[in-house]
């Protein structure tokens, strides 16, 4: 009876032992279960809270970066325009369509092979100077107009054909007038050159421009408008400059047609070497 009395509470003691380890292979077996009493458990645990049952991220399950956050220096220099751009919009866009038009211009001719000549690009600044608060003036106007509630495509639309047909030809007749002008053309001069050029690059604006204007107003942010337009006019103005350059040459070729025609012809000199009628002396006749 001692041997029976000393083994029970040994027995006792084993028994609660199995029964711990049942209960934690049982718990290990839930837990893995999606229908559990465990799994249901877990899932109302506020999110944020670290549980021993959550997995070791690996590289396959951890969200990418978006692509902005991961260019570095570029986003910070692009943060850094936004805020210039909130904070001083004239300064900021008059210094943006400066280097747009001096990269333009450079481009145009490096294009046409000649020697380069910086009066050109005196000019070109000059006329990208004096539009810069305008045409800002301009895009801020149609920004905040033509916002209808019923469509957005219609007001993207609308906004697209307006720039169309008021500000493209507008913009196109200053530039080409301004170019004439600033070479010491003539006023009657300027206004040839624009009918020359004009209506060629309107219809070629027509290629280009609404799709730009339309990415623009729907996914471009306003501060960051100007820049996503400037990448584009640097081409543009490229084309511009290399179409003033085309009608300027065959302007210059066409005067020289003219100028023969029209030059008085210098009065001939006789025998004696004197002014006058140049008749050749004729023999006389036995």
């Amino acid at each position: 009876m001692a041997v029976f009395a000393t083994a029970s509470p040994f027995r006792a003691g084993l028994s609660r032992q199995f029964k711990l380890i049942r209960s934690g292979q049982k718990t290990r077996w839930n837990s893995s279960t999606p229908n559990s009493k465990t799994a249901s458990t877990s899932s109302s645990t506020p999110p944020g809270t670290a549980k021993p049952s959550d997995p070791i991220p690996v590289p396959n399950t951890v969200a990418p970066l978006p692509l902005w956050q991961r260019l570095g220096p570029l986003t910070r220099a692009a943060e850094a325009y936004g805020r210039a751009q909130r904070k001083r919009p004239y300064v900021t866009q008059i210094a943006s369509t400066l280097v747009v038009y001096l990269a333009a211009d450079i481009s145009a001719q490096n294009m046409s092979g000649n020697e380069y000549d910086p009066s050109r690009t005196a000019r070109s600044l000059t006329i990208g100077g004096l539009s810069a608060v305008p045409a800002y003036k301009w895009f801020m106007w149609l920004a905040h107009s033509f916002n209808f509630a019923s469509s957005r495509l219609l007001s993207i639309a609308t906004k697209v054909v307006v720039n169309q047909l008021c500000f493209v030809p507008v913009f196109n007749s200053y530039f080409f007038g301004m170019q004439a002008l600033l070479s010491g053309q003539s006023f009657e001069h300027a206004i040839d050159h624009i009918k020359r050029t004009v209506p060629t690059s309107f219809v070629n604006s027509w290629k280009l421009w609404p799709a730009v204007t339309a990415i623009n107003f729907a996914f471009v942010p306003m501060e960051y408008r100007s820049v996503f337009g400037g990448v584009v006019g640097v081409g543009w103005q490229t084309y511009l400059a290399f179409l003033n350059r085309q009608a300027e040459l065959q302007e210059e070729r066409e005067q020289l047609k003219v100028l023969p025609q029209a030059a008085p012809r210098a009065p001939a000199r006789n025998a004696t070497g004197e002014l006058g009628l140049d008749v050749k002396p004729q023999k006389m006749k036995a």
